[in-house]
């Protein structure tokens, strides 16, 4: 019986030997491509051991189970997309779904685009559930709870992480309320003297900033002309409100009977801002709508080498004009 006893004793230090080094050896090698699973919701510690195995991953579903439970973290585990990194061990496996560290996607929104744009690019994006698919732009508005029903120039450019599967609604959501809350950053700090009756006002005046220029330290001035023009009620005249107005009509080219026809964002033929932004402005827009440069310049106009010529009265701007584009 001692014998047996001592077997037994010896079987159990081996065993229990071989699920130590088990537990903190590399799943897959360090040289292996990683491998994506999912555990779905109110799984237990032994079928999400099972799914595990399914996906590929040379996991035993049983040694899985027992170690999530001698670690105390099997009524921890949580449901998601997730993905095993080579040289990761079980150990690591059952610390990385406890802690919920699913499988990262990132999408990047850019400074400028319209929102039709930023919709197109998250309803392509093959890592995301997409739950606005169907929804129109007041929907997708009503859906994120948001106190605006127009879309446009709403959500703040920059990349955003996500979990794969999770619903589009969260990018929206996420970059609804990154804009709103740099929108007000900057509208706290902004000068009095200002002619904008709200923070909208002000994100409409970034977005045609955002769209008049792609020299970032032209801005301010390009700020600093509009807001001129608004305060002692010239047109503002900026192109790309003609061309968003335009819609799906504009085929990159601009003609004068384009400028002529009136719509609500022809600041050709409407004195004031037009009534929405015209595209998703960026933080330094925002910043050069609100800090705008001190300049008495009324005009402005491309040199063609990216930058623009500024001009104090119309005889100095026809002169560039003639210079720089005839």
């Amino acid at each position: 019986m001692k014998k047996i006893i001592s077997l037994f004793i010896v079987l159990a230090i081996l065993g229990g030997g071989y699920f130590m080094y088990w537990s903190q050896k590399p799943i897959i090698p360090g040289d292996a491509e990683a491998i994506e699973f999912s555990i779905t919701p109110g799984s237990g510690a032994h079928a999400a051991g099972q799914q595990i195995a399914e996906a590929g991953i040379p996991m035993e579903p049983l040694l899985f189970n027992l170690l999530a439970r001698v670690t105390g973290k099997s009524a921890k585990l949580k449901a998601g997309s997730y993905e095993l990194k080579p040289g990761s061990t079980p150990l690591r496996l059952i610390d990385q779904l406890a802690r919920g560290e699913y499988a990262q996607e990132q999408l990047t929104i850019i400074e400028g685009w319209t929102f039709r744009q930023m919709r197109a690019a998250i309803a392509a994006h093959k890592g995301l559930k997409h739950d606005t698919i169907a929804l129109s732009d007041a929907e997708v508005m009503s859906a994120i709870a948001s106190d605006y029903k127009q879309a446009e120039g709403l959500f703040f450019p920059d990349t955003y992480l996500f979990a794969k599967g999770a619903s589009d609604l969260q990018i929206y959501k996420q970059a609804h309320v990154m804009m709103l809350t740099r929108l007000s950053e900057a509208w706290e700090k902004r000068d009095p003297a200002l002619p904008y009756k709200n923070p909208y006002e002000a994100l409409t005046m970034a977005s045609i900033v955002e769209k008049e220029t792609g020299q970032k330290s032209e801005r301010g001035m390009i700020a600093g002309v509009f807001v001129n023009r608004l305060k002692i009620g010239m047109l503002l005249q900026t192109d790309p409100t003609v061309i968003y107005g335009m819609g799906l009509k504009y085929d990159g080219k601009i003609r004068k009977k384009d400028l002529e026809t009136d719509t609500p964002y022809n600041t050709y033929t409407r004195s004031g801002l037009p009534p929405t932004p015209i595209a998703l402005p960026g933080v330094q827009s925002l910043t050069a709508a609100l800090a705008p440069a001190k300049t008495a310049a009324l005009y402005f106009v491309s040199k063609g080498n990216g930058t623009s010529q500024f001009s104090d009265n119309l005889n100095d701007h026809n002169r560039a004009v003639n210079q720089y584009q005839r």
